[in-house]
């Protein structure tokens, strides 16, 4: 049996893919990504087979001046319009959406076709945003399987429109402006009708009886993996997704690095004081600006502190005590197994691993499906959401110490027990059903 496991260049889109091929034991896993993230494709034990989806890359840690012509500038525009709130953030997001997400796609799934012709995958898993694959898969009618790996809302249903949320937390209430909210639903819709213009224009230089779709970003493989708790979905919502299984999380196994394993041994943790691990992501951390307030909030509480640093220059956060752990990385699952509060900007994967952890949050979300996100956390106990650019450092330490006291980690480490039961049938939900049209074989169709 062969997986073929197709990803874009991005690390915090692929790691979660590689561990939920790895969960694959009897099969050989070949993964279609770009040229960065390879090493962690061959760390995975896995064959590596170049497939670029997109301009941009990220091997771990984003940074503009790393990027080709061009995408340098979209990365540095788009960390000032976070600075300008929700909205904007949400609006310069769709407006990039088109070269973002369907990148020379008629050559792009021209390449796909000949890696699958070459691999001949009994199966297929797609990251659901690699539209430049699921076009060229659909266009050959080959099954397969989409992986979303954001938030649910990745995938709209019903009347939703994909890049506008449905709800926020009530801390950006009162930035979201109706009439500013109404321009950008209707600044997706046309990004929505010209993305699927596009999409379907591909679909038919590759394969001119393809069938359209009408709505690109609402089609699909035959079967909707979402690496997201159940618990947290909205039932009404559940109701109107199409074939699917969710996947709870797919957290990798970690294990500390010798410094970070003497450190929680150590000074750093010493006595009772519960840890407070802090990251912003693979590329939100360069809003060092908001680094520095959350590193302002800590120094006035009694915790240990753990900080991933990214791509923000460690400079801009002030003087940080000694005995906390500040590196540009840190291994955050192994570290969550540890923490009494994460605070993060609200990525699926951060949220995912810290729940998986029974780990509660103080989420700043900063963009995309993040909003949210952050909502589901509060709406289920499991944390608290600020918005970054106003919080200030009294506020966000009010915060982390309402989790530290709070319901909060006993509500989380109730979903945590969950998880792990859930994470045990994840192996098999993911084999193709007998009978069933949402199976994933698809050798054969890949060999027609």
């Amino acid at each position: 049996m062969t997986l073929l496991v197709v990803s874009p260049d991005y690390a915090s889109h692929l790691v979660p893919l590689l561990t939920i091929a790895a969960r694959r034991t009897d099969e050989r896993v070949v993964v279609a990504t770009g040229p960065a993230t390879r090493p962690l494709v061959e760390a995975a034990g896995f064959v590596h087979v170049e497939l670029r989806l997109g301009r941009g890359s990220n091997p771990g840690i984003i940074r503009a001046e790393q990027q080709p012509v061009g995408e340098d500038d979209n990365l540095r525009r788009f960390f000032a319009a976070t600075r300008d709130g929700m909205v904007a953030t949400l609006r310069y997001q769709a407006d990039a959406r088109r070269d973002d997400l369907l990148w020379d796609p008629v050559r792009v799934g021209r390449r796909l076709l000949d890696v699958v012709n070459a691999v001949e995958p009994d199966e297929i898993l797609v990251d659901h945003l690699a539209f430049g694959a699921t076009l060229a898969l659909r266009a050959a009618r080959i099954p397969y399987g989409d992986v979303v790996l954001g938030h649910p809302t990745a995938l709209p249903v019903g009347d939703e429109v994909y890049g506008c949320p449905e709800r926020w937390p009530a801390a950006f209430d009162g930035e979201v402006d109706a009439a500013a909210l109404a321009d950008l639903r209707r600044r997706c819709e046309e990004v929505r009708d010209g993305f699927t213009a596009a999409y379907n224009a591909a679909m038919k230089a590759l394969a001119p009886i393809a069938a359209e779709v009408d709505d690109a970003f609402a089609a699909h493989g035959d079967v909707v993996f979402h690496n997201y708790p159940a618990e947290l979905h909205d039932p009404a919502r559940t109701a109107l997704l199409p074939p699917h299984v969710f996947l709870g999380s797919s957290v990798r196994a970690e294990e500390p690095d010798d410094e970070v394993a003497a450190w929680l041994a150590g000074s750093g943790c010493a006595g009772d004081r519960p840890i407070v691990y802090v990251a912003f992501g693979t590329f939100l951390s360069q809003r060092a600006d908001v680094l520095a307030r959350v590193a302002e909030a800590l120094r006035m509480l009694d915790v240990g502190v753990a900080m991933a640093t990214g791509s923000a220059d460690p400079a801009a956060l002030g003087a940080l005590p000694g005995e906390w752990l500040v590196r540009s990385h840190l291994p955050q699952v192994a570290l969550l197994q540890q923490a009494a509060v994460a605070v993060t900007h609200g990525g699926n994967n951060s949220v995912t691993e810290a729940l998986t952890a029974g780990v509660p949050m103080l989420v700043l979300p900063f963009s995309t499906d993040q909003f949210v996100g952050a909502a589901d956390v509060e709406r289920h106990g499991v944390g608290v959401a600020s918005a970054p650019n106003s919080a200030t450092p009294g506020e966000i330490a009010d915060a982390v110490t309402a989790l530290l006291d709070g319901p909060a980690r006993t509500v989380a480490a109730s979903l945590s027990a969950r998880l792990g039961c859930n994470a045990v049938n994840q192996l098999t939900s993911l084999q193709p059903r007998a009978g069933s049209g949402a199976g994933l074989s698809a050798g054969g169709a890949a060999r027609r």
